[in-house]
């Protein structure tokens, strides 16, 4: 009884820290999807304002206040956000991997087999 209550318990335990692994992975890539949306707005914008002469008059939304600058001011801060955004992306796709790595090693180690229904 004792045994397969211990048995009971660990299948338990297991099956809570597989959840665990396959939400942070999911909440990962919910943020990487978020990410490629924003990079894909700022491409957008900077392919818009490129062609454009820079002392055209332009808007742009900084901490939720829209503020006239001109054209020449806002593509340089565009391209800044860009990279950086490029660099997260990078960051979490990396997290991403070394997660599910985390998580197959986990699975052998513990001899875990995921059966689809």
């Amino acid at each position: 009884m004792a045994t397969q209550s211990a048995a009971a318990k660990r299948q338990q335990d297991l099956q809570l820290q597989y959840t665990t692994y396959k939400n942070t992975l999911q909440q990962i890539a919910q943020k990487i999807g978020d990410v490629e949306q924003e990079a894909e707005e700022h491409k957008l914008v900077l392919e818009t304002l490129e062609p454009l002469p820079g002392d055209r008059k332009c808007f742009r939304m900084i901490n939720g206040v829209l503020v006239e600058r001109t054209v020449q001011d806002v593509i340089p801060a565009l391209r800044t956000n860009a990279e950086g955004l490029k660099k997260v992306l990078e960051d979490l796709v990396k997290q991403y991997k070394a997660k599910q790595d985390e998580l197959e090693q986990w699975k052998k180690k513990n001899n875990v087999q995921v059966v689809q229904s």
